[in-house]
């Protein structure tokens, strides 16, 4: 554990050590850019990137209870006794998802006087949720309904979901606590159910890559989502390392943030253990800096657009929006790969729908990072590469997957609590896994499958400090290949912004931004996998 906190640790230093590879404005706008001399090709001699990208579950809560493989340990789960806000330890979690409160309709096991707790059946310490909410119940809201604390079983559809779990900004960085990992409970609007884990071994994920005849995987057990907070900004880091600036200074809708003296903008009743220490708004943007006309990057204040905004191309939903992102002043991987002639596409599930006017009830817009740039509104050339899901599914049985395809699923599938069963959402990925290994392009396609974010659920590993916008809480990641020649565990630092670096050292691209500029690309994992 000692050799892993001191290489994490190492991550924060070569970022500011190596500075000078790409440096930003006080608007993150970059200013200079080198790409130092790397092979003009995918790593392992792939000629195919797949990147398959998930939703909302942190390590600990999907692949804590992986085990080991081919007799490689794993940092698998561990449980961090979470505090109130007064840091004393809890007795008992506190519940809210209708399934998992007490005296119903879970018998009384535990009461916490001193911290209001009169009923609970947990203790201060993870759980299986398998044990209390089954795959196969029936939990799941109709398409398109919110059920802010889940569905009672016997009432909804079946799929096993729970409630969702807050996911925002500034509530992670509380969460995080530093590195302690201690406040996930204090700093949710679902509380105990941060402390939920799925029983791994029984994910169809899992299953399907230890059966006969599937394909060789390395798992990633010290990867971080690229930024705190949720899906919409983890999705612009994974395709520009960066959060975008709301030029239009919150005209649109856009509020900043206001965060009392523990960092929190948010309070109770919404967050039934939490009471903020003064004004606090839950707002789109950053915090304002100092000075209120500056935009600081470094410093992450500003107008920066950091929790859920629209985009003002269409496809796009209800809410706040930000401006078109400006190529030319913010670029992203598509711009450096279409610079360079290099094919790829983003395929999202419902795209076709939604680009026609017609989105299914679970289409998330805010899940389409390069619709938010102009290079790819309507009418543009970039437009060409928003593509639908059952496209790829057809280029990979086809064998014409372009070099580098992002696969985004739609809602129901994608494994997002609240909206989204896990096990179905796994047999999706089950299913495009098994599509991508037996098409003509298999033995040439390495599949990277991650997840977005956290999800609002605990893990127990802190991680690196790099600067003000993250790495967050530790994400599920595997690389599997049909050419793979084994299975293993890859100890080595990563984030959401690897997978950029993967690509921009392989095909010798500028960094977009400053974390992919230093970040670990995945090659020493394409190594692990091909047993070189």
């Amino acid at each position: 554990m000692r050799s892993r906190t001191m290489a994490r640790a190492a991550v924060g230093i070569l970022a500011v050590a190596s500075a000078t590879l790409m440096t930003t404005s006080a608007t993150g706008a970059p200013v200079a850019s080198s790409a130092g001399g790397h092979p003009a090709a995918l790593p392992g001699g792939f000629k195919h990137l797949v990147v398959i990208y998930e939703e909302n579950h942190s390590f600990d809560n999907l692949y804590g209870q992986w085990g080991s493989v081919n007799g490689q340990s794993v940092n698998g789960s561990q449980s961090v006794t979470q505090v109130a806000q007064d840091g004393t330890a809890y007795g008992c979690l506190l519940q809210n998802d209708v399934n998992l409160t007490s005296p119903s309709p879970l018998a009384t096991t535990c009461t916490d006087a001193a911290h209001g707790v009169a009923a609970s059946a947990f203790g201060n310490h993870t759980f299986t949720i398998d044990d209390y909410i089954k795959p196969t119940d029936t939990t799941c809201p109709s398409p398109g309904v919110f059920a802010p604390h889940g569905v009672l079983n016997g009432t909804g559809l079946p799929g096993g979901c729970t409630a969702d779990l807050v996911h925002r900004f500034y509530q992670h960085q509380y969460q995080i606590d530093g590195g302690k990992s201690d406040r996930y409970v204090t700093g949710s609007d679902a509380i105990g159910l941060t402390m939920g884990q799925y029983a791994t071994k029984q994910l169809p994920i899992y299953q399907y890559l230890h059966s006969t005849g599937a394909p060789n995987y390395v798992l990633a057990d010290d990867f971080f989502q690229g930024a705190f907070g949720g899906s919409f900004l983890n999705h612009q880091w994974l395709i520009s390392a960066r959060a975008p600036l709301d030029t239009s200074g919150g005209a649109l809708g856009g509020k900043n943030s206001v965060v009392d003296s523990n960092g929190m903008p948010n309070s109770y009743p919404a967050y039934p253990l939490y009471k903020a220490t003064g004004p606090v708004v839950d707002g789109q943007l950053t915090e304002k800096c100092s000075d209120p006309a500056v935009n600081d990057f470094v410093a992450a204040c500003g107008n920066f657009a950091v929790n859920t905004v629209q985009p003002s191309s269409a496809p796009f939903g209800g809410g706040a929006k930000i401006p078109l992102i400006d190529d030319a002043t913010y670029p992203n991987i598509g711009d450096r790969m279409s610079a360079a002639g290099i094919s790829w596409n983003w395929y999202s599930g419902g795209w076709d729908d939604a680009a026609a006017g017609h989105p299914g009830p679970l289409f998330q817009f805010h899940h389409q990072p390069f619709n938010y740039f102009a290079a790819y509104a309507p009418g543009q050339p970039g437009r060409v590469h928003l593509q639908d899901e059952t496209k790829f599914i057809s280029a990979a049985q086809n064998g014409t997957l372009p070099a580098v395809s992002f696969v985004k699923p739609y809602g129901a599938e994608n494994e997002h609590p609240g909206y989204a069963s896990e096990p179905d959402g796994s047999d999706h990925l089950v299913d495009l896994l098994k599509t991508i290994t037996s098409g003509p392009d298999a033995k040439d396609t390495l599949v990277v499958v991650t997840y977005d974010e956290f999800g609002g659920q605990a893990d127990h590993v802190a991680p690196p400090v790099v600067d003000k916008w993250g790495p967050g809480t530790r994400i599920p990641a595997l690389l599997v290949s049909a050419k793979s020649d084994t299975s293993g565990v890859d100890h080595t630092p990563y984030d959401t912004t690897s997978i950029m670096a993967t690509i921009e050292r392989g095909f010798h691209l500028a960094p977009v931004a400053t974390r992919d500029a230093v970040v670990n690309p995945l090659f020493n994992g394409v190594k692990l996998g091909l047993d070189d």
